[in-house]
C-alpha cells in the first residue's frame, strides 16, 4: 500500500516542480541568468532527493 501512496505522490509532485522550474527560468532577466538558474536546477534545486537507507521506506 506504501508503494501505490509514493508512486502517486512522486507523480503528482513531478508536475508541481516542472511548473516551478518553468516558473523560475522566465524569471530571468538575460542570456547569463538564464544558464545559471539552468545550472541550478540541473544540481537539484527544485528536486527533494530521496533518503534511502534512513528510516522507513
Amino acid at each position: 500500500m506504501r508503494h501505490i501512496i509514493r508512486n502517486i505522490t512522486t507523480f503528482l509532485s513531478t508536475d508541481h516542480e516542472r511548473r516551478a522550474e518553468e516558473s523560475y527560468l522566465n524569471g530571468s532577466v538575460d542570456r547569463i541568468d538564464l544558464e545559471y538558474r539552468q545550472r541550478e536546477i540541473d544540481r537539484g534545486v527544485f528536486r527533494k532527493t530521496a533518503r534511502r537507507g534512513i528510516g522507513i521506506n
